[in-house]
């Protein structure tokens, strides 16, 4: 049953295999998320008030520099992956979030503010935006699981996230109020990164981290992302109506089809991450819109996101059974092996 349920998804997801395009080669800057370089990358770097580590979560570039942070304190966990980090698994991350700035996607599709618009806040991150509150919680919550599990050691200052101007309860602020409100989740995202801590002091010296098996590592990092996921996705639906039809049915598409990627333990580093992502569309999507057929996309992005699309009805008409069987399939090395292999069709070139 699992190996047919492969074969369903392997026909879903076959007119996508295609050869990448020269435009998407990841080389040069590229490869970084856009204003990478400009964004905080130690935690001190962040400004210091009233004895608090002050972070602007709805400004790009703080937010930005949360991820950086992020991949510069865990970098020596991966250094047996890649040279210059580029075998950190956090790189989907802040990849993702630099995809959604430079196509738009953190702006106010409201219509009210110029938020995140060139001719107003270029940098700032709407709370309007269905993409900027979910990426909250794949942000903020996994940085406060780090610290929580003590990734940047002990700090001399509390860490303060600014909360937006609107919608303030959507959201949690701290170690001890995302503690209180989202125990799971949280939980989930520090033993990740106890995981991490923990590969070190099991080592046998200080440049040898042997315990670290990366499969568990992205076992327990895409537990933790689909959680953020299931957790944010109810919270704002109402965020979806500032969008086109179009576009909100590619975003619930994406959320549904990363339940399929995390279950293979699919590797978000730097290259395969940037890879994937070339595939995604490059602007929002509007109104008028018809798959598969947007003239301004390439043909491979169209049939991907036919795909998302069929993929997510056909996992609704079932029930999430879709899923279920798939996750099942994927509960060995071998059928992680196979559903990676299929995913990375996706980008093969």
């Amino acid at each position: 049953f699992g190996i047919h349920v492969l074969l369903v998804v392997a026909v879903t997801l076959s007119p996508v295999t295609a050869e990448a395009q020269s435009e998407n080669d990841v080389t040069g800057e590229d490869v970084y998320p856009p204003l990478w370089d400009l964004a905080p990358g130690n935690l001190l770097d962040f400004p210091v008030k009233d004895n608090k580590i002050v972070i602007n979560a709805w400004n790009y570039q703080d937010r930005l520099g949360v991820y950086k942070s992020l991949l510069n304190a865990s970098a020596k966990y991966f250094a047996a992956f890649g040279p210059q980090n580029s075998g950190n698994i956090l790189w989907g991350l802040p990849l993702q979030h630099g995809w959604q700035f430079r196509t738009g996607r953190l702006a106010d599709h409201s219509g009210v503010t110029s938020c995140g618009y060139e001719n107003g806040e270029l940098l700032c991150q709407s709370v309007r935006s269905w993409w900027s509150c979910m990426n909250y919680y794949l942000a903020i919550i996994p940085f406060l699981g780090a610290v929580e599990a003590g990734l940047f050691g002990q700090l001399p200052y509390e860490i303060e996230i600014l909360p937006p101007e609107e919608q303030k309860v959507d959201f949690c602020y701290s170690v001890k109020d995302c503690w209180s409100r989202m125990p799971k989740l949280m939980d989930e995202w520090k033993t990740f990164f106890e995981y991490l801590l923990s590969t070190e002091h099991t080592a046998v010296s200080s440049d040898s981290f042997s315990s670290f098996k990366l499969d568990d590592a992205l076992g327990l990092m895409w537990k933790a992302h689909t959680t953020s996921i299931a957790y944010a996705l109810p919270r704002f639906q109402d965020r979806l109506k500032y969008l086109s039809d179009p576009e909100a049915n590619f975003g619930e598409d994406w959320a549904n089809a990363v339940d399929f990627i995390a279950a293979t333990h699919f590797s978000t580093d730097l290259l395969t991450t940037n890879n994937f992502q070339s595939f995604l569309p490059q602007r929002m999507l509007v109104e008028g819109d018809v798959l598969p057929s947007i003239s301004d996309f390439s043909p491979e992005q169209n049939k991907v996101l036919v795909s998302l699309r069929v993929l997510h009805k056909a996992n609704k008409l079932t029930g999430g059974l879709l899923l279920k069987i798939w996750q099942k399939a994927m509960s060995t090395e071998a059928g992680r092996k196979l559903g990676r292999k299929l995913i990375e069709s996706l980008a093969s070139s």
